[in-house]
């Protein structure tokens, strides 16, 4: 049997990363936030991150120091913030600070490279 003159190949496979934080931003959720663009309050808080982030992006209403982000710079990703939210954590006390309005929240986009799974929110006093 001759011997092969063919180069040997190898194939690394990369584990699937642990998921990480994508994103962070810090933004107050002021009186604008609380009402979707018909008016109607808006009763749950990712409802109003998910508005806040609207006014952001869309429309152009920023509060002064608020943070942008480009995860919810898509009309698509901010659709998803409830799934988000449900997979992520948020306190009860964070949850009625923010349907109260004027706080600033902290906001953690978690998951894998750079497709968001849920969120965190912290409330800052």
């Amino acid at each position: 049997m001759e011997p092969s003159s063919g180069h040997a190949q190898s194939s690394v496979t990369m584990a699937p990363s642990r998921e990480h934080v994508i994103e962070e931003y810090r933004a107050f959720i002021g009186k604008d936030d609380l009402y979707n663009s018909s008016g109607a309050r808006l009763t749950q808080p990712w409802q109003v991150l998910r508005q806040d982030r609207a006014n952001f992006h869309r429309f152009g209403i920023r509060h002064h120091r608020e943070e942008g982000d480009s995860f919810f710079a898509s009309a698509n990703n901010r659709a998803r913030m409830e799934s988000m939210l449900a997979s992520g954590f948020i306190s009860r006390e964070a949850g009625d600070a923010i349907l109260n309005g004027n706080v600033w929240v902290n906001v953690q986009i978690i998951g894998h490279g750079t497709t968001g799974r849920r969120i965190r929110i912290a409330v800052e006093r």
